[in-house]
This record gives C-alpha cells, sequence and structure tokens, in this order.
C-alpha cells in the first residue's frame, strides 16, 4: 500500500476544490500529479481520459440532453399542467398535487431536476401564489417534485452511474427508477395534502372527463416521448442510446411542426444550451478515467472494503452508513461529480454484502437529488429562489420538511430492494 501516494491523490484534490478550481480540472491535476509520482508513463493520464468516454452508451447522454432542453422550451411545459390539472386540480391544494403530477410526466421527458423546477416552476410558482398559496410552500413543493424527474426515465445520470459501475444494464437502471420515482411523488402528495387542509389552501375546478379529455389530446404529443424511451426500451426495440437519439428527433418535429411554438432561432439558442450542459458532463466523466485509475491502482477501494467492515458486520449499519457519507458529499458537490467518485469506490463494499448495483443506483441518485435541495451548493435551490424571490435561507427551512419525506423515501428503496428490483425482474432485465 503506498500510502504517500494516497496522500498526495487526496490532498491536491481537495486543496484544488478548496482553491476553487473546477472538480474536473481538481481530478485530472490531482491524477496526473500522482501517476508521475508513481513513475507511470504521462501518456496514462490522456488514454484514460479517452477511454472514459469512449463507449456507445455514452452517446445518449447528449441526445437526451438536447430532446429534454427542446421539449422544455417547446411548449410541453404548459400541456403537461393541463393534464395534471384535470386529473388531480380538484382536490384541496389541487395546485400542489398537480405541481407533483407534472413533475412525473416532465421527468419522463427531461430527466433533469433544474428543467423541472425552471420549466414547471415560471409558471405554477406564480400561479399558486396568485391562488392564495404561500411563495415559501409553492417553491419548496416545486423543488422537491423536481427530483423525481431524475429518478423517472430517461436519466442521463443513470447512464453516468451505469458506466461507473463497470457497465450495468442501463434498461434495468431505467426500470428500477420507475418505482421509487412514483413513490416519491405520493408521499409528497400525501404530505402536501395534510399541509393544504391544515392551512386551508383552495380546491381546484371539479373533475371534468372532457376536461379531461381535452387535455389529454392536447398533452398526447409531448407524452410520446415516454413512450418511445420506455416501451422501446422495455421491449428491445432500441437500446437506449437509439431511443435517446429517436426521442430527440421526435421532440424536434413535435416542438417546431405539431406545437409550433419554437423556431429556427430558438433552437439554435436550446442547442448552445444543451451543448454547455453536455461539454461540463462530458469533461467530468472524461476527468474521471484517470482519476479512477489512480483509485485503483493504489487499492483504494479495498482499503475502504476493510475499513468498513471492521467497523461493523452489520449490513443496516453499513447501508446507513454509505447514505450519510453520501448526503454529506451531496452538499458541497455536484450530482455527477459524486457518481464518479464514489462508485467506484463504494461498489465493492456493497458487493461484498450482497447488496445490488441496480438497487444502489435508485438509491445513489435519490440521495444526490436530496442534494440538490441543500446550500451551499444546491442548484435546484439557487433555481427555485431566484423564481420566487424568497431568499435562500427561509426558502431552505421551509423545504426541510419536505427533505425529512425524501429520507423516508431514500430509507424505503435503501431496506427495501422489491422497490426497485421487482419491475426489472418482471421484465426479465436482471
Amino acid at each position: 500500500m503506498n500510502v504517500t501516494a494516497i496522500l498526495i491523490l487526496m490532498i491536491t484534490f481537495f486543496a484544488l476544490i478548496f482553491l476553487g478550481f473546477h472538480i474536473s480540472y481538481s481530478m485530472m491535476a490531482s491524477a496526473a500529479v500522482t501517476i508521475l509520482y508513481l513513475g507511470l508513463s504521462p501518456t496514462q493520464v490522456v488514454n484514460t481520459m479517452v477511454d472514459g468516454i469512449d463507449g456507445f452508451t455514452f452517446l445518449a447522454i447528449p441526445f437526451f440532453i438536447l430532446s429534454g432542453d427542446i421539449m422544455a422550451h417547446g411548449g410541453i411545459s404548459d400541456r403537461l399542467i393541463l393534464l395534471a390539472d384535470a386529473l388531480i386540480g380538484w382536490m384541496r391544494g389541487g395546485l400542489a398535487m398537480v405541481n407533483i403530477l407534472a413533475s412525473i410526466f416532465f421527468g419522463g421527458i427531461s430527466g433533469s431536476a433544474t428543467a423541472d423546477t425552471a420549466s414547471l416552476g415560471a409558471i405554477l410558482i406564480p400561479m399558486m401564489h396568485k391562488q392564495g398559496y404561500d411563495k415559501e410552500f409553492s417553491t419548496a413543493v416545486t423543488m422537491s417534485s423536481s427530483v423525481q424527474g431524475i429518478l423517472i426515465p430517461p436519466s442521463h445520470n443513470m447512464i453516468i452511474y451505469a458506466m461507473a459501475a463497470g457497465g450495468i444494464s442501463v434498461s434495468a437502471l431505467f426500470m428500477a427508477g420507475i418505482v421509487p420515482g412514483v413513490l416519491l411523488g405520493v408521499v409528497l402528495m400525501i404530505f402536501s395534502y395534510y399541509l393544504s387542509v391544515k392551512r386551508n389552501y383552495p380546491k381546484g375546478t371539479p373533475f371534468s372527463l372532457s376536461g379531461l379529455w381535452t387535455a389529454l389530446k392536447k398533452s398526447i404529443w409531448g407524452l410520446g416521448t415516454v413512450l418511445i424511451v420506455v416501451v422501446g426500451v422495455v421491449f428491445g426495440i432500441f437500446t437506449a442510446t437509439e431511443s435517446a437519439a429517436i426521442a430527440c428527433v421526435y421532440a424536434l418535429i413535435v416542438s417546431m411542426c405539431v406545437y409550433r411554438e419554437m423556431n429556427f432561432k430558438e433552437l439554435i439558442q436550446v442547442v448552445k444550451s444543451s451543448l454547455k450542459t453536455l461539454a461540463t458532463v462530458l469533461v467530468l466523466i472524461s476527468a474521471s478515467g484517470p482519476f479512477g485509475f489512480c483509485i485503483t491502482y493504489l487499492k483504494i477501494p479495498e482499503m475502504v472494503v476493510n475499513a468498513m467492515l471492521g467497523l461493523t458486520d452489520s449490513k443496516f449499519l453499513l447501508l446507513l452508513l454509505i447514505n450519510l457519507i453520501i448526503l454529506v458529499l451531496g452538499t458541497i458537490l455536484g450530482m455527477a461529480s459524486i457518481i464518479v467518485i464514489v462508485t467506484p469506490i463504494l461498489m465493492p463494499v456493497l458487493l461484498s454484502i450482497g447488496f445490488s448495483p441496480i438497487q444502489f443506483g435508485a438509491v445513489l441518485i435519490l440521495n444526490c437529488g436530496i442534494g440538490l435541495l441543500t446550500p451551499p451548493v444546491g442548484g435546484v435551490l439557487f433555481i427555485g429562489s431566484g423564481i420566487s424571490g424568497v431568499p435562500i435561507e427561509r426558502l431552505f427551512k421551509h423545504t426541510v420538511p419536505f427533505l425529512l419525506m425524501m429520507l423516508l423515501v431514500l430509507l424505503m428503496i435503501t431496506y427495501i430492494p422489491a422497490i426497485t428490483l421487482t419491475l426489472p425482474g418482471l421484465l426479465g432485465l436482471l
């Protein structure tokens, strides 16, 4: 065990982060310094960076990002809200329920919590405030429900995890995220209904079959993206990469030719935005190549396994400890960063206690999603604050009860394997 090399890797990595360098550059630089110290060829850095993104499955990431951005700016948000309102808007606190259900629909299109908050929040937060809901409550509901989007397929973070975990089935991961995503929505709905009754928030318009039919006709084209991804992957019609490409073309046709709410000039801006997101993601994945090589070469995963199993042999306590570690990391690092760093380190621990990598994918994604709502780097928290005008400190205080509900769901999917594994098992994906 080369303790000096491990210290060089970790100290350099964290020092650069605290100095304000982007995590991608921190990983590349710390790995390069460590590789030079070990006397290995400097070309190892470049080779592992290229290998890190050299995979057919990774082609799905740019297509999913672009299709989500196109649909988010192509008129789909309004139509999803109309459909959700027609389904459950009649309840006490109806707009809160609409917000959560619309996020489930939107998650099946964008797979992004930030896009969900920005798109639906810009419409629903002012609408809820106008109808008598507190701004803090409206924003907290919008932010917490957006996390469903990273669980429900398509989710490019699931693809990143699949590669970081050694190339496990993307289709199985997609299916494993559906039930936890819906479960999270149900728990948030129950809690929101309780608060709505307690605070006497208004009811919506009475339920109408004709209204539901009208809303369904308007939104059906947008929901077609979900069918392409889920049905195509489940029944083996497409691979995840092929379904992403088809969904991208479909989203373009719907937004520009069917809904006609996006012109060529707007499309160029959407593509630019998608490219910025893609560049950040791919540089991060590429940088994880040499960093992961150093972790493996120095046998850090084996050290972590021995250390954690030395603390306790209780599977319950080990899973609790792993979740706590990820929750802490979620307050200071972004989702993709956590995935590429912790997955290769923790995977041997999980395998040693018989924990399914597919189940851990859902656990990790939800855990990281909770981090999006926590300061100081919670991206969704900042977007929600920007839309509503509520200061970060006050908004986070009102978000804490929703975070507790999300933690409840996190514990459920951690300790009840059937929640994540039943659906992919029934479909023969395990």
